[in-house]
């Protein structure tokens, strides 16, 4: 047993940060947005908020037997708005091939500093060529390089061989725009279940969560609850 293992069950952390008032919009995506603009916000005058961006994607995968296993990992959010949460990726990576698979995802917006989380859950679909173009022109030439490079979650023997990679596109694009690779863009997370947490004095914590159901094509309206800590 570690130390650091050995001081867990005695690690102490008031809530003091905020509330979350039973006034809160109708529309979780309007308090969505204001609290990642109080994330940046923070970031600019403290600092302790290294990317307000950043956001735990959780995806199902099947084993071989066929029972789930889910699987996490932080991504970067790249875009939100009435119709959902948008990230970019390989598309034949792990995780998209396990969202092409399982058209449903959980992410969760972790913003320590301001004891606040948001958790959406959803349903996943491609964003339009177009829309991963318009996005793909705004990335540095390195990241676009990049993702030509890395056959993104599968094995490779040396970072050597990875750097190799890399160099071999940089070569082949040598003076030219670097195109969208039809295997990299954009995927939405259309929400169907938002929940916003502060954290408050004696554990008794703000929950509120907004719940919609997914209607054909369309959505139903979102309501609103309060949960118990």
């Amino acid at each position: 047993m570690t130390s650091a293992s050995n001081r867990l069950a005695g690690e102490r952390l008031d809530y003091l940060a905020g509330s979350l008032a039973d006034s809160a919009p109708a529309d979780p995506l309007e308090l969505c947005d204001a609290w990642l603009q109080d994330a940046f916000a923070r970031r600019e005058s403290h600092g302790d908020i290294t990317d307000p961006t950043a956001v735990v994607l959780s995806t199902v995968a099947l084993d071989a037997d066929g029972a789930p296993r889910p699987r996490s990992r932080t991504v970067l959010l790249k875009g939100l708005d009435e119709h959902g949460a948008v990230l970019y990726t390989n598309l034949e990576s792990d995780k998209a091939l396990e969202l092409a698979a399982t058209p449903r995802a959980a992410l969760l917006l972790p913003w320590y500093p301001l004891q606040r989380q948001v958790r959406i859950e959803g349903v996943v679909e491609q964003v339009p060529a177009a829309e991963s173009d318009a996005y793909w022109a705004t990335r540095p030439r390195g990241s676009q390089l990049g993702a030509w490079a890395s056959h993104q979650s599968r094995e490779i023997d040396s970072r050597d061989s990875l750097e190799t990679q890399y160099a071999e596109v940089e070569a082949r694009f040598e003076g030219a725009e670097v195109p969208r690779p039809e295997f990299w863009g954009g995927l939405r997370v259309r929400p169907v279940r938002v929940e916003f947490w502060q954290g408050r004095a004696h554990r008794v914590h703000d929950r509120i969560v907004y719940t919609r159901t997914a209607e054909g094509d369309g959505f139903g309206p979102w309501g609103r609850h309060r949960l118990q800590p």
